[in-house]
């Protein structure tokens, strides 16, 4: 079977799940998989053996600044003629299954043709049921029209709804242990003000993560490169994690038992949204600025939380792959919640517990 799996790349997290499913899709030799990357400059993708030869379009992304979503840059950002040529010339016919991880050219390619599309992704789950914050009638446009497809595969941390299952986890087989430093990864932030917010706290280590910044150690502040190794060791190894809300970096935190200082990105429907999960599901703290007297209470009550324990779900949706993806999303679902158990994951604040077996 050959399948072309569309992943946008414009968050680090859509990239961590794509490679839990090449590792999983990659042990049935039946399947030949192409992977198609879109929305970040070719240069700005690392640590991408795990893909082969993969494919690369310019795609469309969202423009920050400050921490804040702004329309305007994204506009600018994008180039809807070449989005457009892109998507007329992509040529599906040699494909059997075309999936897409809320990547553009691959599900608009699909549509255009009159194909199947499948869905697999976080954004898939916001089909009315989960928590959804900051919406407005464009944020809820574009979540609809960015990546179209015929049926879908929602993630996140609850069974919000039947067919949604749990995260993909894309970490090493790795001990965490209880080390001296908390992880920062504020991508969205100005890393210089994250710094110096940081700062304040002289005696806490912190490691500060961006593509942004160089291997520096200022005072009580260590910055790194984005690095796939580096990154998965030091959040294997801290006592907390400062980051903005979207969800793969957290649902990691959550299987790890790592304490979260978390930051939506505003304007961001999709990081509100997550934000609001977490607050609702009493998985971390929520701010919504670099605010120090936040970040001070955060770290004054550090301790290691309980893992939560999700299952394989990039193996089990593999293995559905690899049986032409033809049972129903929410049988599937249903037999991952059966390995989380309720005392490990709080159900929603004012909302009874539902469709997880203890």
């Amino acid at each position: 079977m050959r399948i072309l799996y569309g992943v946008q790349g414009t968050g680090q997290g859509h990239i961590s799940r794509a490679r839990a499913m090449a590792k999983e899709l990659a042990r049935y030799p039946e399947l030949d998989v192409t992977w198609l990357f879109s929305g970040r400059s070719k240069s700005r993708l690392f640590d991408m053996e795990c893909f082969g030869d993969y494919a690369w379009r310019r795609g469309l992304t969202f423009a920050s600044r400050e921490g804040k979503l702004h329309y305007l840059d994204t506009l600018r950002a994008n180039n809807a003629p070449a989005f457009i040529r892109d998507v007329i010339q992509l040529d599906l016919g040699s494909y059997d299954l075309i999936i897409s991880d809320y990547e553009p050219v691959t599900a608009w390619a699909a549509k255009l043709r009159g194909r199947e599309c499948i869905g697999i992704g976080h954004q898939y789950a916001f089909d009315g049921s989960s928590p959804v914050a900051k919406a407005d009638w464009l944020s809820k446009t574009i979540m609809r029209l960015f990546a179209p497809t015929t049926r879908s595969v929602g993630l996140h941390w609850y069974p919000f709804s039947q067919s949604i299952c749990p995260p993909i986890i894309d970490l090493p087989d790795a001990m965490p242990a209880t080390g001296e430093h908390v992880l920062v990864y504020l991508p969205f932030e100005n890393q210089t003000t994250v710094t110096r917010w940081l700062q304040a706290h002289a005696d806490v280590e912190f490691r500060q993560y961006s593509p942004d910044v160089q291997n520096e150690t200022l005072a009580n502040v260590t910055t790194c490169p984005t690095d796939y190794q580096g990154f998965k060791y030091d959040l294997a190894n801290c006592k907390g994690v400062i980051c903005n809300s979207g969800f793969e970096l957290i649902s990691e935190c959550l299987q790890w038992g790592k304490p979260v200082l978390t930051f939506p990105m505003r304007g961001q429907m999709e990081q509100s949204s997550n934000a609001l999960a977490l607050d609702q599901l009493q998985l971390a703290k929520v701010c919504d600025t670099l605010d120090s007297h936040a970040l001070g209470d955060f770290l004054q009550g550090l301790r290691q939380q309980s893992s939560i324990n999700f299952p394989n779900v990039a193996a089990a949706l593999a293995r559905w792959i690899r049986d032409g993806a033809t049972e129903s999303p929410m049988n599937l679902a249903a037999d991952l919640w059966r390995g989380v158990r309720i005392a490990q994951l709080n159900p929603p604040k004012s909302e009874a517990p539902k469709a997880i077996a203890a």
